[in-house]
Protein backbone atom coordinates (compact mmCIF):
# COMPACT_ATOMS: atom_id res chain seq x y z
CA UNK A 1 0.00 0.00 0.00
CA UNK A 2 2.64 2.51 -1.18
CA UNK A 3 4.84 1.92 1.87
CA UNK A 4 2.05 2.72 4.32
CA UNK A 5 1.47 0.09 7.01
CA UNK A 6 -2.24 -0.73 6.95
CA UNK A 7 -2.37 -3.93 9.04
CA UNK A 8 0.16 -4.87 11.70
CA UNK A 9 0.66 -8.25 13.42
CA UNK A 10 -2.83 -9.58 12.74
CA UNK A 11 -3.15 -12.99 14.39
CA UNK A 12 -6.30 -15.07 14.79
CA UNK A 13 -7.65 -18.54 14.11
CA UNK A 14 -11.12 -19.88 13.41
CA UNK A 15 -11.92 -23.42 14.51
CA UNK A 16 -14.79 -25.80 13.86
CA UNK A 17 -18.09 -24.39 15.04
CA UNK A 18 -16.80 -20.81 14.99
CA UNK A 19 -17.90 -17.94 12.76
CA UNK A 20 -15.90 -14.73 13.03
CA UNK A 21 -16.99 -11.15 12.40
CA UNK A 22 -14.34 -8.42 12.22
CA UNK A 23 -15.75 -4.99 13.07
CA UNK A 24 -14.10 -1.61 13.04
CA UNK A 25 -14.44 2.06 12.22
CA UNK A 26 -13.70 3.55 8.81
CA UNK A 27 -10.02 3.32 7.88
CA UNK A 28 -9.28 0.54 10.37
CA UNK A 29 -8.15 -1.86 7.62
CA UNK A 30 -11.21 -4.09 7.14
CA UNK A 31 -11.17 -4.18 3.34
CA UNK A 32 -7.40 -4.70 3.27
CA UNK A 33 -7.83 -7.68 5.60
CA UNK A 34 -10.34 -9.31 3.24
CA UNK A 35 -8.06 -8.67 0.25
CA UNK A 36 -5.14 -10.28 2.07
CA UNK A 37 -7.22 -13.31 3.10
CA UNK A 38 -8.37 -13.72 -0.49
CA UNK A 39 -4.77 -13.64 -1.75
CA UNK A 40 -5.38 -10.41 -3.65
CA UNK A 41 -2.53 -8.31 -2.21
CA UNK A 42 1.02 -8.90 -1.07
CA UNK A 43 1.51 -9.42 2.68
CA UNK A 44 4.02 -10.66 5.20
CA UNK A 45 3.21 -13.61 7.42
CA UNK A 46 1.20 -16.75 6.75
CA UNK A 47 -2.46 -17.27 5.91
CA UNK A 48 -3.78 -20.85 5.85
CA UNK A 49 -7.21 -22.21 5.07
CA UNK A 50 -7.23 -25.85 6.07
CA UNK A 51 -9.60 -28.69 5.27
CA UNK A 52 -9.53 -31.89 7.33
CA UNK A 53 -9.99 -33.98 4.17
CA UNK A 54 -6.90 -32.47 2.61
CA UNK A 55 -8.72 -31.12 -0.46
CA UNK A 56 -8.10 -27.64 -1.84
CA UNK A 57 -10.15 -24.94 -0.13
CA UNK A 58 -12.24 -22.68 -2.38
CA UNK A 59 -12.53 -19.07 -1.22
CA UNK A 60 -14.96 -16.52 -2.61
CA UNK A 61 -15.13 -12.81 -1.88
CA UNK A 62 -18.24 -10.63 -1.84
CA UNK A 63 -16.68 -7.19 -2.16
CA UNK A 64 -18.02 -3.75 -1.36
CA UNK A 65 -18.68 -2.99 -5.03
CA UNK A 66 -19.39 -5.27 -7.98
CA UNK A 67 -17.01 -4.85 -10.92
CA UNK A 68 -18.26 -6.02 -14.30
CA UNK A 69 -17.47 -5.56 -17.99
CA UNK A 70 -19.48 -4.57 -21.03
CA UNK A 71 -20.19 -6.81 -24.02
CA UNK A 72 -16.84 -5.79 -25.50
CA UNK A 73 -15.13 -7.16 -22.37
CA UNK A 74 -14.15 -3.67 -21.23
CA UNK A 75 -14.82 -1.83 -17.95
CA UNK A 76 -15.29 1.53 -19.69
CA UNK A 77 -18.69 2.66 -18.43
CA UNK A 78 -19.60 6.32 -17.93
CA UNK A 79 -21.62 7.76 -15.08
CA UNK A 80 -24.91 8.52 -16.90
CA UNK A 81 -24.88 5.28 -18.91
CA UNK A 82 -27.35 3.54 -16.62
CA UNK A 83 -30.06 6.05 -17.58
CA UNK A 84 -29.46 6.05 -21.35
CA UNK A 85 -31.50 3.16 -22.72
CA UNK A 86 -29.38 2.55 -25.87
CA UNK A 87 -25.95 2.63 -24.19
CA UNK A 88 -27.26 0.72 -21.14
CA UNK A 89 -27.71 -2.33 -23.40
CA UNK A 90 -23.92 -2.66 -23.60
CA UNK A 91 -23.75 -4.96 -20.57
CA UNK A 92 -24.64 -8.54 -19.78
CA UNK A 93 -27.96 -9.28 -18.16
CA UNK A 94 -28.27 -10.71 -14.67
CA UNK A 95 -29.06 -14.15 -16.08
CA UNK A 96 -26.17 -14.07 -18.58
CA UNK A 97 -23.67 -13.15 -15.88
CA UNK A 98 -24.93 -15.81 -13.48
CA UNK A 99 -24.65 -18.50 -16.16
CA UNK A 100 -20.92 -17.78 -16.20
CA UNK A 101 -20.79 -19.13 -12.65
CA UNK A 102 -21.45 -22.57 -14.17
CA UNK A 103 -24.84 -23.10 -12.56
CA UNK A 104 -27.91 -24.47 -14.33
CA UNK A 105 -31.17 -22.60 -14.70
CA UNK A 106 -32.95 -24.42 -11.82
CA UNK A 107 -30.23 -23.27 -9.42
CA UNK A 108 -30.25 -19.75 -10.86
CA UNK A 109 -34.04 -19.56 -10.60
CA UNK A 110 -33.94 -20.66 -6.95
CA UNK A 111 -31.27 -18.16 -5.92
CA UNK A 112 -32.93 -15.24 -7.72
CA UNK A 113 -36.24 -16.06 -6.01
CA UNK A 114 -34.57 -16.33 -2.62
CA UNK A 115 -32.97 -12.89 -3.02
CA UNK A 116 -36.10 -11.25 -4.39
CA UNK A 117 -34.61 -10.31 -7.78
CA UNK A 118 -36.20 -12.88 -10.11
CA UNK A 119 -37.92 -10.02 -11.95
CA UNK A 120 -34.50 -8.63 -12.88
CA UNK A 121 -33.15 -11.73 -14.68
CA UNK A 122 -33.19 -10.04 -18.13
CA UNK A 123 -32.03 -6.64 -16.86
CA UNK A 124 -28.56 -5.36 -17.77
CA UNK A 125 -26.13 -5.11 -14.88
CA UNK A 126 -25.55 -1.42 -15.58
CA UNK A 127 -29.25 -0.73 -14.98
CA UNK A 128 -29.39 -2.26 -11.48
CA UNK A 129 -29.74 0.00 -8.48
CA UNK A 130 -27.04 -0.03 -5.82
CA UNK A 131 -29.03 -2.37 -3.57
CA UNK A 132 -29.96 -4.65 -6.48
CA UNK A 133 -26.27 -4.94 -7.36
CA UNK A 134 -25.51 -6.12 -3.85
CA UNK A 135 -28.21 -8.80 -4.08
CA UNK A 136 -26.75 -9.86 -7.43
CA UNK A 137 -23.27 -10.17 -5.87
CA UNK A 138 -24.67 -12.45 -3.19
CA UNK A 139 -26.52 -14.54 -5.79
CA UNK A 140 -23.30 -14.95 -7.79
CA UNK A 141 -21.39 -16.12 -4.71
CA UNK A 142 -24.09 -18.61 -3.71
CA UNK A 143 -24.17 -20.17 -7.17
CA UNK A 144 -20.40 -20.65 -7.37
CA UNK A 145 -20.29 -22.58 -4.13
CA UNK A 146 -17.38 -22.19 -1.75
CA UNK A 147 -15.84 -23.66 1.36
CA UNK A 148 -15.20 -20.10 2.62
CA UNK A 149 -17.14 -16.90 2.00
CA UNK A 150 -15.24 -13.68 2.74
CA UNK A 151 -17.74 -10.83 3.05
CA UNK A 152 -16.56 -7.21 2.92
CA UNK A 153 -19.29 -5.03 4.44
CA UNK A 154 -22.06 -6.95 2.62
CA UNK A 155 -24.89 -4.82 4.04
CA UNK A 156 -23.88 -1.73 2.05
CA UNK A 157 -26.79 -0.62 -0.14
CA UNK A 158 -29.30 -3.11 1.24
CA UNK A 159 -32.63 -1.97 2.63
CA UNK A 160 -33.91 -3.18 6.00
CA UNK A 161 -35.70 -6.28 4.71
CA UNK A 162 -32.75 -7.25 2.49
CA UNK A 163 -30.36 -7.07 5.44
CA UNK A 164 -32.59 -9.43 7.38
CA UNK A 165 -32.79 -11.72 4.34
CA UNK A 166 -28.99 -11.80 4.05
CA UNK A 167 -28.60 -12.71 7.70
CA UNK A 168 -31.01 -15.63 7.26
CA UNK A 169 -29.09 -16.84 4.20
CA UNK A 170 -25.76 -16.67 6.04
CA UNK A 171 -27.20 -18.58 8.99
CA UNK A 172 -28.44 -21.27 6.59
CA UNK A 173 -25.07 -21.54 4.83
CA UNK A 174 -23.22 -22.01 8.11
CA UNK A 175 -25.60 -24.79 9.09
CA UNK A 176 -24.78 -26.51 5.77
CA UNK A 177 -21.06 -26.32 6.46
CA UNK A 178 -19.88 -23.17 4.68
CA UNK A 179 -17.29 -21.19 6.62
CA UNK A 180 -17.86 -17.45 6.78
CA UNK A 181 -15.69 -14.49 7.74
CA UNK A 182 -17.56 -11.20 7.78
CA UNK A 183 -16.10 -7.70 8.12
CA UNK A 184 -18.40 -4.79 8.88
CA UNK A 185 -18.48 -1.32 10.34
CA UNK A 186 -22.13 -1.80 11.25
CA UNK A 187 -24.02 -3.45 14.04
CA UNK A 188 -25.74 -5.92 11.68
CA UNK A 189 -24.46 -9.40 12.46
CA UNK A 190 -26.17 -12.71 11.67
CA UNK A 191 -26.93 -15.04 14.56
CA UNK A 192 -24.36 -17.54 13.23
CA UNK A 193 -21.52 -15.23 14.36
CA UNK A 194 -19.88 -16.72 17.46
CA UNK A 195 -16.82 -14.49 17.83
CA UNK A 196 -16.06 -10.83 17.15
CA UNK A 197 -12.64 -9.25 16.52
CA UNK A 198 -12.45 -5.47 16.94
CA UNK A 199 -10.06 -3.95 14.43
CA UNK A 200 -8.58 -0.57 15.35
CA UNK A 201 -5.87 1.35 13.47
CA UNK A 202 -4.63 -1.74 11.67
CA UNK A 203 -4.47 -4.05 14.68
CA UNK A 204 -6.84 -6.33 16.53
CA UNK A 205 -7.69 -4.52 19.75
CA UNK A 206 -9.53 -7.48 21.29
CA UNK A 207 -11.25 -10.76 20.51
CA UNK A 208 -14.64 -11.28 22.13
CA UNK A 209 -17.27 -13.96 22.29
CA UNK A 210 -20.51 -12.84 20.65
CA UNK A 211 -22.37 -12.34 23.93
CA UNK A 212 -19.47 -10.27 25.31
CA UNK A 213 -19.55 -8.04 22.24
CA UNK A 214 -23.32 -7.59 22.44
CA UNK A 215 -23.08 -6.67 26.13
CA UNK A 216 -20.27 -4.14 25.74
CA UNK A 217 -21.07 -2.54 22.37
CA UNK A 218 -22.02 1.10 22.59
CA UNK A 219 -25.42 1.76 21.05
CA UNK A 220 -24.88 5.47 20.46
CA UNK A 221 -22.05 7.13 18.63
CA UNK A 222 -20.10 9.91 20.33
CA UNK A 223 -21.13 13.46 19.62
CA UNK A 224 -19.22 14.88 16.63
CA UNK A 225 -16.37 17.21 17.51
CA UNK A 226 -15.60 18.51 14.00
CA UNK A 227 -18.41 21.02 13.65
CA UNK A 228 -18.58 23.73 11.01
CA UNK A 229 -17.13 27.11 11.98
CA UNK A 230 -19.92 29.72 11.41
CA UNK A 231 -17.29 32.42 10.91
CA UNK A 232 -15.71 30.53 8.02
CA UNK A 233 -19.15 29.79 6.53
CA UNK A 234 -20.00 33.50 6.45
CA UNK A 235 -16.97 34.12 4.23
CA UNK A 236 -18.26 31.80 1.51
CA UNK A 237 -19.50 33.75 -1.55
CA UNK A 238 -23.29 33.74 -1.85
CA UNK A 239 -23.28 32.38 -5.43
CA UNK A 240 -26.82 31.09 -6.13
CA UNK A 241 -27.96 31.18 -2.50
CA UNK A 242 -30.15 34.26 -3.06
CA UNK A 243 -31.55 33.23 -6.44
CA UNK A 244 -35.25 34.01 -6.73
CA UNK A 245 -37.40 30.90 -7.14
CA UNK A 246 -40.35 29.42 -5.27
CA UNK A 247 -40.45 25.78 -6.38
CA UNK A 248 -37.23 23.79 -6.68
CA UNK A 249 -38.84 20.64 -8.13
CA UNK A 250 -42.27 19.94 -9.57
CA UNK A 251 -43.18 16.67 -11.29
CA UNK A 252 -46.54 16.12 -12.98
CA UNK A 253 -47.54 12.51 -13.84
CA UNK A 254 -43.88 11.68 -14.47
CA UNK A 255 -43.21 8.16 -15.81
CA UNK A 256 -40.05 6.33 -16.91
CA UNK A 257 -39.89 3.03 -18.79
CA UNK A 258 -37.06 0.91 -20.18
CA UNK A 259 -38.24 -1.64 -22.74
CA UNK A 260 -41.17 -3.26 -20.92
CA UNK A 261 -40.06 -2.23 -17.39
CA UNK A 262 -41.84 0.67 -15.71
CA UNK A 263 -39.40 2.31 -13.30
CA UNK A 264 -41.50 5.33 -12.32
CA UNK A 265 -45.27 5.49 -12.73
CA UNK A 266 -47.10 8.86 -12.70
CA UNK A 267 -45.07 10.60 -10.01
CA UNK A 268 -46.52 13.88 -8.69
CA UNK A 269 -44.22 15.74 -6.30
CA UNK A 270 -43.48 19.34 -5.32
CA UNK A 271 -40.40 20.55 -3.41
CA UNK A 272 -40.45 24.21 -2.41
CA UNK A 273 -37.42 26.42 -1.80
CA UNK A 274 -35.71 25.69 1.51
CA UNK A 275 -37.55 22.40 2.19
CA UNK A 276 -35.57 19.35 3.32
CA UNK A 277 -36.93 16.01 2.09
CA UNK A 278 -36.14 12.37 2.70
CA UNK A 279 -36.72 10.08 -0.30
CA UNK A 280 -37.25 6.53 0.92
CA UNK A 281 -38.24 3.15 -0.47
CA UNK A 282 -36.93 -0.42 -0.85
CA UNK A 283 -34.15 -1.43 -3.23
CA UNK A 284 -35.28 -0.94 -6.83
CA UNK A 285 -38.23 1.32 -5.98
CA UNK A 286 -37.01 4.06 -8.36
CA UNK A 287 -35.21 6.47 -6.02
CA UNK A 288 -32.03 6.91 -8.07
CA UNK A 289 -34.01 7.20 -11.30
CA UNK A 290 -36.13 9.92 -9.70
CA UNK A 291 -32.99 11.86 -8.77
CA UNK A 292 -31.52 11.43 -12.26
CA UNK A 293 -34.49 13.33 -13.67
CA UNK A 294 -33.66 16.28 -11.46
CA UNK A 295 -29.89 16.25 -11.82
CA UNK A 296 -29.91 16.24 -15.62
CA UNK A 297 -28.55 12.71 -16.04
CA UNK A 298 -31.66 11.10 -17.56
CA UNK A 299 -32.72 12.01 -21.12
CA UNK A 300 -36.28 10.82 -20.48
CA UNK A 301 -36.77 13.90 -18.30
CA UNK A 302 -37.50 15.89 -21.47
CA UNK A 303 -40.44 13.61 -22.31
CA UNK A 304 -42.12 14.48 -19.01
CA UNK A 305 -43.60 17.56 -17.37
CA UNK A 306 -40.91 18.52 -14.89
CA UNK A 307 -40.13 21.98 -13.50
CA UNK A 308 -36.82 22.92 -11.88
CA UNK A 309 -36.38 26.26 -10.14
CA UNK A 310 -39.73 27.51 -11.54
CA UNK A 311 -38.77 26.65 -15.13
CA UNK A 312 -40.14 23.83 -17.32
CA UNK A 313 -37.39 21.35 -18.14
CA UNK A 314 -36.64 21.44 -21.85
CA UNK A 315 -37.57 25.08 -22.32
CA UNK A 316 -34.11 26.12 -23.46
CA UNK A 317 -31.76 25.50 -20.54
CA UNK A 318 -28.71 23.26 -20.98
CA UNK A 319 -27.71 20.36 -18.73
CA UNK A 320 -24.97 22.63 -17.34
CA UNK A 321 -27.54 25.32 -16.44
CA UNK A 322 -29.27 22.68 -14.31
CA UNK A 323 -26.16 21.14 -12.76
CA UNK A 324 -24.65 24.44 -11.65
CA UNK A 325 -27.60 24.91 -9.27
CA UNK A 326 -27.37 21.42 -7.76
CA UNK A 327 -24.76 19.79 -5.53
CA UNK A 328 -24.86 16.00 -5.92
CA UNK A 329 -23.44 12.98 -4.08
CA UNK A 330 -24.27 9.37 -4.98
CA UNK A 331 -23.09 5.89 -3.90
CA UNK A 332 -21.44 5.22 -7.28
CA UNK A 333 -19.90 8.63 -7.94
CA UNK A 334 -16.46 7.87 -6.52
CA UNK A 335 -15.84 5.09 -9.10
CA UNK A 336 -15.78 7.50 -12.04
CA UNK A 337 -12.76 9.61 -11.07
CA UNK A 338 -9.29 8.76 -12.33
CA UNK A 339 -7.26 6.69 -9.85
CA UNK A 340 -4.50 9.32 -9.79
CA UNK A 341 -6.81 12.26 -8.94
CA UNK A 342 -5.81 14.24 -5.84
CA UNK A 343 -8.56 15.31 -3.44
CA UNK A 344 -8.06 19.01 -4.16
CA UNK A 345 -8.74 18.32 -7.86
CA UNK A 346 -11.87 16.30 -7.00
CA UNK A 347 -13.30 19.14 -4.90
CA UNK A 348 -12.41 21.80 -7.49
CA UNK A 349 -14.07 19.76 -10.28
CA UNK A 350 -17.41 20.59 -8.65
CA UNK A 351 -17.01 24.17 -9.88
CA UNK A 352 -17.42 22.86 -13.44
CA UNK A 353 -19.58 19.74 -12.82
CA UNK A 354 -16.99 17.50 -14.47
CA UNK A 355 -15.65 14.09 -13.43
CA UNK A 356 -12.18 15.49 -12.93
CA UNK A 357 -10.37 18.82 -13.17
CA UNK A 358 -9.59 19.66 -16.81
CA UNK A 359 -8.86 23.38 -16.65
CA UNK A 360 -6.63 25.77 -14.77
CA UNK A 361 -8.14 27.47 -11.70
CA UNK A 362 -7.95 31.20 -11.14
CA UNK A 363 -6.96 32.46 -7.70
CA UNK A 364 -10.57 33.00 -6.52
CA UNK A 365 -11.49 29.43 -7.48
CA UNK A 366 -8.43 28.05 -5.73
CA UNK A 367 -9.22 29.98 -2.54
CA UNK A 368 -12.85 28.83 -2.66
CA UNK A 369 -11.79 25.19 -2.98
CA UNK A 370 -9.38 25.55 -0.07
CA UNK A 371 -12.03 27.24 2.07
CA UNK A 372 -14.57 24.45 1.63
CA UNK A 373 -11.92 21.83 2.40
CA UNK A 374 -11.10 23.76 5.58
CA UNK A 375 -14.79 24.01 6.51
CA UNK A 376 -15.25 20.24 6.16
CA UNK A 377 -11.97 19.43 7.96
CA UNK A 378 -10.29 17.78 4.97
CA UNK A 379 -7.50 20.27 4.19
CA UNK A 380 -4.95 17.62 5.21
CA UNK A 381 -6.24 15.39 2.38
CA UNK A 382 -5.67 17.92 -0.42
CA UNK A 383 -2.71 16.14 -2.05
CA UNK A 384 -3.74 12.57 -1.21
CA UNK A 385 -5.09 10.24 -3.90
CA UNK A 386 -8.89 10.11 -3.64
CA UNK A 387 -9.16 6.37 -4.34
CA UNK A 388 -6.91 5.57 -1.35
CA UNK A 389 -9.06 7.30 1.24
CA UNK A 390 -11.43 5.61 3.67
CA UNK A 391 -15.16 5.70 2.89
CA UNK A 392 -15.72 8.45 5.45
CA UNK A 393 -12.97 10.62 3.98
CA UNK A 394 -14.29 10.07 0.44
CA UNK A 395 -17.79 11.15 1.48
CA UNK A 396 -16.45 14.43 2.91
CA UNK A 397 -14.46 15.12 -0.24
CA UNK A 398 -17.56 14.51 -2.37
CA UNK A 399 -19.64 16.74 -0.09
CA UNK A 400 -17.05 19.50 -0.51
CA UNK A 401 -17.24 18.96 -4.28
CA UNK A 402 -21.03 19.29 -4.12
CA UNK A 403 -20.81 22.48 -2.01
CA UNK A 404 -17.88 24.27 -3.66
CA UNK A 405 -20.13 26.30 -6.00
CA UNK A 406 -22.61 26.94 -3.13
CA UNK A 407 -25.70 25.69 -5.06
CA UNK A 408 -29.27 26.34 -3.86
CA UNK A 409 -30.10 22.60 -3.76
CA UNK A 410 -28.28 19.52 -2.49
CA UNK A 411 -29.13 15.98 -3.63
CA UNK A 412 -27.47 13.39 -1.40
CA UNK A 413 -28.15 9.79 -2.45
CA UNK A 414 -27.26 7.41 0.41
CA UNK A 415 -24.29 9.59 1.43
CA UNK A 416 -23.61 7.59 4.61
CA UNK A 417 -23.33 4.27 2.81
CA UNK A 418 -20.36 2.34 4.22
CA UNK A 419 -19.75 4.76 7.11
CA UNK A 420 -19.55 3.65 10.72
CA UNK A 421 -21.80 5.16 13.40
CA UNK A 422 -19.32 7.86 14.40
CA UNK A 423 -18.67 8.92 10.80
CA UNK A 424 -22.41 8.97 10.09
CA UNK A 425 -23.07 11.20 13.10
CA UNK A 426 -20.35 13.63 12.00
CA UNK A 427 -21.54 13.68 8.39
CA UNK A 428 -25.20 14.35 9.22
CA UNK A 429 -24.10 17.08 11.65
CA UNK A 430 -22.28 18.80 8.78
CA UNK A 431 -25.38 18.55 6.55
CA UNK A 432 -27.54 20.02 9.31
CA UNK A 433 -25.20 22.99 9.71
CA UNK A 434 -24.96 23.66 5.97
CA UNK A 435 -28.70 23.46 5.32
CA UNK A 436 -29.65 25.47 8.41
CA UNK A 437 -27.05 28.24 8.07
CA UNK A 438 -27.32 28.61 4.29
CA UNK A 439 -31.01 27.78 3.80
CA UNK A 440 -30.41 24.97 1.32
CA UNK A 441 -33.09 22.87 -0.31
CA UNK A 442 -32.20 19.25 0.47
CA UNK A 443 -33.14 15.90 -1.08
CA UNK A 444 -31.70 13.12 1.10
CA UNK A 445 -31.97 9.41 0.27
CA UNK A 446 -31.53 6.82 3.01
CA UNK A 447 -33.10 3.56 4.14
CA UNK A 448 -32.50 4.37 7.80
CA UNK A 449 -33.99 7.03 10.04
CA UNK A 450 -30.88 6.98 12.23
CA UNK A 451 -28.94 8.45 9.27
CA UNK A 452 -31.36 11.33 8.77
CA UNK A 453 -30.20 14.92 9.45
CA UNK A 454 -32.48 16.70 11.94
CA UNK A 455 -33.26 19.41 9.37
CA UNK A 456 -35.33 16.88 7.36
CA UNK A 457 -39.05 17.22 8.08
CA UNK A 458 -40.68 15.96 4.87
CA UNK A 459 -40.74 12.46 3.40
CA UNK A 460 -41.52 10.94 0.00
CA UNK A 461 -41.79 7.15 -0.02
CA UNK A 462 -41.67 5.14 -3.24
CA UNK A 463 -42.78 1.55 -3.75
CA UNK A 464 -42.77 -0.21 -7.09
CA UNK A 465 -42.08 3.05 -8.90
CA UNK A 466 -45.11 4.82 -7.44
CA UNK A 467 -45.61 7.32 -4.64
CA UNK A 468 -46.58 5.23 -1.63
CA UNK A 469 -46.90 8.19 0.72
CA UNK A 470 -45.82 11.76 1.43
CA UNK A 471 -45.57 13.20 4.92
CA UNK A 472 -44.76 16.61 6.37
Amino acid sequence: MSGHLVLDHITFSIGDGQCLAVVGNGGSGKTTLVQALAGGIYHHGTIRFRDVSGKAVKRLVVGRQHRFKNLSNLSSFYYQQRFNSFDAEDSRTVEDELKLAGAGMPEIDGVLEKLGIAHLRHTGLIQLSNGEHKRFQIAEALLQGADWLLLDCPYIGLDVSARQMLNEILDELVLKGTKILLVSGQADLPSCVTDVAILDRGGIRCLLKRHEYDNTREHTAPEPTDRIDPGLLQKIPKAFADEDFDVAIKMVDTSITYDDRTILDKINWIVRKGECWQVAGPNGSGKSTLLSLVNGDNPQAFANEIYLFDRRKGSGESIWDIKRKIGYVSPELHHYFEAGSACFEIVASGLFDTMGLFRRLNEDQRQLTNRWMELLHISHLAEKYFQRLSDGEQRRVLLARAMVKNPPMLILDEPCQGLDDSETRSFTSLIDAICTMLGKTLIYVSHYQAEMPSCVHKRLELAGGRVASTTG
